[in-house]
């Protein structure tokens, strides 16, 4: 009888100390798997690194999501490789680096298409100017020598559709960024975020989605530096944003 009840008090105890572990297996397997690739960007402007720090330590914070950070876009040649991500973050400007290879741009393309989520950040949708299939994937576009902003300053941000899952629960808010402007493009977009620049005159969408085939995209122009993105509204947008693309829920 003792050696009975050691036994099945052996089996429970067992059982106790392995709960947390598969409590914590079961957690990891419902995150969000996200590749964010950088590496380049208009120097010194943007401190790519320090940016794409924040928004990886932005989006862990939440609990939601695991990120890689990678800084060569080769990455985007093997679709094995791919085929780990939920999202494809892009925060880079290739200002130095070299175009996509024929390969990564079709990876991406089918990536996004198949059903998976892209995310884009400030100033990252002036990459690959000599690629119209990108930029249509953006919704818009930072078109060099026409887009722009006035000098960095804080502004108000205003909600455009509260009924939107992402912008669910969320008030307007003050940002302390460049309000970029003039951004190009006529593909349909759902616009989340606006506010008025004394740049450009006229209300400019700061963040907004749109759908590519089956995958949906996710963009926001905030992010000059860490102190824009670690803004608590501009995180939250973030997080959310991020999340619909890769799931179509934002909670």
């Amino acid at each position: 009888m003792k050696k009975t009840m050691a036994l099945l008090l052996g089996i429970v105890l067992g059982i106790l100390a392995l709960a947390p572990f598969g409590a914590s297996a079961a957690e990891q397997a419902k995150r969000i798997n996200v590749l964010l690739l950088t590496g380049d960007d208009v120097a010194p402007a943007h401190n790519w690194a320090e940016v794409s720090q924040a928004i990886k330590e932005v989006l862990v914070s939440s609990g939601k999501f695991d990120v890689k950070v990678c800084e060569d876009t080769g990455v985007l040649e093997s679709k094995a490789s791919l085929a780990r991500y939920d999202l494809i973050f892009l925060h880079l400007y290739n200002a130095k680096t070299p175009t996509l290879t024929d390969v990564a741009k079709e990876n991406l393309i089918g990536f996004v298409k198949g059903g998976k989520g892209f995310a884009v950040s400030h100033l990252s949708s002036a990459s690959y100017a000599n690629w119209p299939e990108f930029r249509k994937m953006c919704g818009r576009y930072w078109l060099m020598g026409t887009s722009g902003h006035g000098p960095r300053s804080t502004f108000k941000v205003r909600i455009v559709n509260k009924s939107d899952p992402i912008m669910s629960g969320m008030d307007d808010f003050e940002a302390d960024d460049e309000l970029y402007a003039k951004l190009q493009g006529n593909e349909p977009i759902n616009v989340l975020v606006e506010a008025d620049s004394d740049w450009s005159k006229k209300t400019e969408p700061l963040a907004f989605t749109l759908r590519y085939g089956e995958g949906r995209v996710f963009h926001e122009v905030f992010g000059h530096d860490a102190k824009a993105v670690k803004n608590p509204s501009v995180a939250k947008l973030i997080q959310r944003g991020c999340e619909w693309a890769a799931t179509m829920e934002a909670r």
